[in-house]
């Protein structure tokens, strides 16, 4: 079992700066692979970011400003959200793959508000 808890959320306004973090613990060894979600209320989650080994990958609409990035013991991953837009406001939940099983760990969510 593995657990996730966000945190680094809160109100900033357009242009500016955040940066999440998301801690694991538990069965932290099964993790291969740390991501980043985003939802809406009323709307589907949607993918923002994910690293696994050394590779990372990003949706179109964060490219360029997002960065995440994950420690050396690969229990913490971070999202560095720089240029923010009034359009990513939303709750930020944070994802963790259980290599061998495949199974999801997800994390309570952490909201973000960008001000226009």
């Amino acid at each position: 079992q593995v657990r996730l808890v966000e945190s680094g959320g809160g109100l900033v306004q357009a242009g500016g700066s955040l940066r999440l973090s998301c801690a694991a613990s538990g069965s932290t060894f099964r993790i291969n692979a740390m991501g980043w979600y985003r939802q809406v209320s009323g709307k589907q989650r949607e993918f923002i970011a994910i690293i696994s080994g050394g590779s990372t990958n990003y949706a179109d609409s964060v490219k360029g400003r997002f960065t995440i990035a994950r420690d050396n013991a690969k229990t913490t991953v971070y999202l560095q959200m720089n240029s923010l837009k009034p359009e990513d406001t939303a709750v930020y939940y944070c994802e963790a793959v259980d290599g061998n099983t495949r199974v999801d760990y997800w994390g309570q969510g952490t909201q973000v508000t960008v001000s226009s």
